[in-house]
């Protein structure tokens, strides 16, 4: 009811099938071998449905009845708005039909389907690989073949995303309105969302939405795909008409104001340095224009997610789904609050990261060593608050076991979370390191730095440690010091609790035989560790956090100890695995991690490839072993693909691994 305008198809010349909408030139699809041409409408068969009266007659199902029995619910005019090229075929065992369709804006000629259409082929081909072998060129056949997979997923993962919150409540004009209910019903708060983009989905065949938080992820190898695409997309999820006025990005189609970890801030400086890598040219209007808008973001998650301006963060589930003993997201029993040590580092790196993109932007124009110090002091107050939250609560740091923990106040008493899970290794991630050299060309912020450094020595000894130098005189903005460190990793690196043959879990295998149980209102919550599908119905109990391998986790943990391995040097070493007695440097273990990461797609000696969990088709058969699938976790033990199968955008991450690991 808001539009009449109706697209055509009809048959044309030469077996083709014409193509007309207003929106666009004509164009043509020719199959090559006359196949019949089947015609129908793409309207719902609401006689079939509700037994109502069809607003055509050849509804949209209308080519499958026809195939499939014989009906006569195919247009005889040939003409509609869905049609098919009917092949009927007899292939023997293990031969091969090649069906041969071309659409283009060029009228049907008789070289359609001649050796003109063999070279397009051909050529096609040969920029492909070209492409492909230019993003790896140092890597094996294998490594090649499963990064190459990856890309050409993430490619293929784009999509034509059209969502107009405003018409969706008010519902089609043509139809009877909906329940008043919707108004105020789910994302009734994002009415002035109108998207009509192309964004990079989680999976356009099985996830066909978008969700910020992966995408960001996506960003990252799709750097080296297409930059100019990959920096836009960042800047689309920060525009009026995504962005809700209040400055929140919208997590995704279902609850757009569910709240995803801020880690767009993150993907920005990456993508700002990866381009700037392989071009050599600095696109500062990108980085200067995401700031702006990132600056307003930040001020939501500090107005909205931090409920008592104690710097100690709420943010709800935060994607993690199901990690927590109860629904994150879920309002607490009166009286009761959670105080995450997730969140909280999610903003700790959130500071860090536009900390480090406004001494980018102040190299370029001072004004920003004014923003620069409001992060570093904001990172200061939630580093203070993560250690010396208040008398009537605890730190989210628990000396005896030596990892971070959530925080649960009931009535003003707190006590731990003692759930060892990733929430307590993110403390990890906020860590950014700073170039002697650049700091001198800051003169502004080097002294407004050394301000806080001698006069709040209360906010500045909860941090390592921006005043001693380390490898290259660099300086460090930390979370954690040395020794946390090493009590943090002791943990990650144990192949009993953290440490998986294929990356880091999730949740620490201990709780297989040790499970976390918290009593809440007269509810008893537990946690195990779950190493494949979620045995609870916890967010639809289609996801699982207590146990598998996720690779956004992974590869952030990867980054961040390569940055603390930039300060500290080869003189800082840990065990690994732990009890071992072997001892890496950081540089090593984050190789040794990326290894497990990328192993879970290569085959073995025996030519398994882990992520197939033994399937000996997906393994042996020629048609199936070189096509591998990318799936949204892995099995914490086996490296078993789970959850969605096809090509989850995230873990194409494994292709950055590979470009940087030359093998």
């Amino acid at each position: 009811g808001r539009d009449d305008r109706r697209p055509l198809l009809s048959a044309g010349d030469a077996g083709s099938v014409v193509v007309d909408h207003g929106a666009n030139p004509r164009m043509w699809l020719r199959a090559a071998d006359g196949p019949e041409l089947l015609f129908c409408d793409n309207e719902t068969n609401a006689q079939r449905l509700w037994g109502a009266a069809n607003a055509s007659p050849f509804p949209k199902d209308g080519i499958n009845d026809h195939v499939v029995a014989g009906a006569a619910t195919v247009n005889p005019a040939q003409t509609g708005t869905k049609a098919a090229a009917w092949y009927r075929l007899t292939i023997p065992a293990g031969a091969t039909t090649t069906l041969r369709l071309r659409l283009s804006t060029d009228q049907p000629g008789p070289d359609d389907f001649g050796a003109g259409f063999d070279d397009v082929i051909a050529r096609r081909r040969a920029e492909a690989d070209e492409f492909y072998a230019d993003l790896t060129p140092n890597v094996s056949a294998e490594s090649r073949r499963v990064a190459r997979l990856a890309s050409a997923g993430l490619l293929w993962n784009k999509k034509h995303y059209r969502y107009d919150v405003r018409e969706w409540l008010e519902g089609d004009p043509a139809n009877p309105r909906p329940d008043h209910a919707r108004t105020r019903g789910r994302n009734a708060e994002w009415g002035h969302l109108y998207n009509a983009d192309i964004v990079s989905l989680p999976d356009e065949w099985e996830y066909p939405w978008y969700a910020a938080w992966d995408l960001a992820f996506h960003m990252i190898p799709m750097a080296y795909l297409d930059p100019d695409f990959a920096k836009a997309q960042l800047i689309l999820f920060c525009r009026e008409w995504f962005m809700h006025p209040n400055g929140q990005l919208p997590a995704y189609e279902w609850a757009l104001g569910d709240v995803n970890p801020p880690v767009h801030a993150w993907a920005a400086w990456r993508v700002y340095k990866i381009d700037a890598k392989r071009t050599g040219v600095k696109d500062y209007e990108f980085l200067e224009r995401i700031f702006h808008k990132l600056l307003i973001n930040f001020s939501w998650w500090v107005n909205r997610k931090d409920a008592d301006g104690s710097n100690v963060f709420e943010g709800g589930f935060l994607g993690l789904d199901n990690i927590g003993v109860f629904d994150r997201s879920a309002p607490l029993p009166s009286g009761a609050r959670l105080e995450q040590s997730d969140a909280t580092s999610w903003m700790a790196m959130f500071c860090l990261n536009m900390l480090a993109i406004a001494l980018e932007l102040a190299h370029h124009d001072s004004v920003y060593e004014d923003a620069a110090t409001k992060f570093f002091e904001h990172f200061l107050a939630i580093a203070h608050a993560m250690n010396n939250i208040g008398e009537d609560h605890l730190a989210l740091w628990d000396e005896e076991d030596g990892f971070f923990y959530d925080v649960l106040s009931v009535d003003g008493v707190p006590s731990p979370v003692r759930v060892r899970s990733v929430v307590g290794l993110i403390p990890l991630f906020a860590v950014e390191t700073m170039d002697p050299a650049m700091l001198e060309k800051l003169p502004d912020f080097s002294t407004r730095m050394r301000w806080f450094l001698k006069n709040r020595a209360d906010l500045c000894g909860n941090i390592f440690s921006v005043d001693v130098p380390g490898e290259g005189e660099r300086r460090l903005l930390s979370l954690v010091d040395p020794d946390r460190l090493r009590r943090l990793l002791r943990r990650a690196l144990d192949e009993d609790e953290f440490l998986s043959p294929h990356g880091i879990r999730s949740v620490s295998k201990w709780h297989a035989a040790h499970p976390a149980v918290v009593d809440l209102a007269g509810v008893t919550h537990t946690v195990e560790y779950e190493p494949a599908e979620s045995t609870t119905g916890l967010f639809g109990g289609n996801s699982n956090w207590r146990g598998p391998i996720w690779f956004p986790i992974n590869y952030l943990l990867v980054e961040s100890l390569q940055r603390y391995h930039h300060y500290l040097g080869d003189d800082f070493t840990v065990e690994l695995p732990t009890g071992s007695g072997d001892q890496h440097t950081l540089w090593e273990v984050a190789t040794e991690l990326s290894r497990r990461l990328i192993d879970i797609f290569l085959p073995d000696a025996d030519g398994r490839r882990p992520v197939n969990g033994g399937n000996a088709l997906f393994d042996t058969d020629p048609q199936w072993r070189d096509h591998v699938a990318f799936h949204e976790y892995f099995h914490g033990d086996t490296g078993a693909g789970l959850g969605a199968s096809h090509q989850t955008g995230w873990t194409a991450l494994v292709a950055k691994l590979i470009r940087q690991s030359g093998k």
